[in-house]
């Protein structure tokens, strides 16, 4: 009897353990389905809407629209300045820079900041055109670059801005910017 009873017992738990070692190939199966598709896929990232139109970044590459929507933000932010506003313009540029840039960055615009500290200057920055070069994540920013002491303006100038990326993942970010000289400087050159 008690040989019966071990028996039954036995192929119950043998029965149970089959069970589990199917249930176990099917889910190492299905991880290994999912690890492959997620390794084979473009990831996208839906972006907070800041225009009427849908914008999304794939690790395929960077689209022209989004470039664009990025470079007009940070020009707007780093060329329209005021004495009253000068850290948290700073720190908001330091936000959007790459990681690896950082310090350089933050070193010119130490400098900006401490010519500017203290004065009546401010700047604005009107937008006239731009360019993007999705392939060497450049842009280039043209516009009206306007200065001001307290409301008066004692300069308007037409001027172009280039700005570097660098793209990380799906996270694009500022590597540098310079002012591009102009026609009647390069003239005189």
């Amino acid at each position: 009897m008690k040989h019966e009873f071990a028996y039954e017992e036995a192929q119950r738990h043998l029965k149970q353990r089959n069970r589990f070692a199917a249930l176990a190939g099917l889910l190492g199966l299905t991880t290994v389905l999912a690890v492959g598709a997620a390794a084979t896929r473009d990831d996208t990232l839906v972006l907070v809407p800041i225009t009427s139109e849908r914008v999304a970044l794939s690790s395929g590459g960077i689209e022209a629209q989004y470039l664009e929507l990025v470079t007009r933000d940070t020009a707007l932010m780093l060329l329209n300045r005021a004495p009253e506003s000068l850290d948290y313009w700073m720190g908001q540029i330091l936000e959007v820079a790459d990681p690896a840039a950082r310090g350089q960055l933050k070193a010119e615009l130490v400098k900006i900041v401490d010519e500017q500290r203290g004065s009546d200057i401010s700047q604005a920055f009107v937008i006239a055109s731009m360019r993007v070069d999705t392939e060497a994540l450049t842009s280039t920013v043209t516009g009206t670059l306007k200065t001001f002491v307290g409301a008066q303006v004692i300069a308007s100038q037409e001027r172009s801005f280039e700005f570097t990326w660098n793209r990380r993942g799906l996270s694009l970010g500022l590597s540098g910017f310079r002012q591009l000289p102009n026609a009647n400087e390069e003239e005189d050159l």
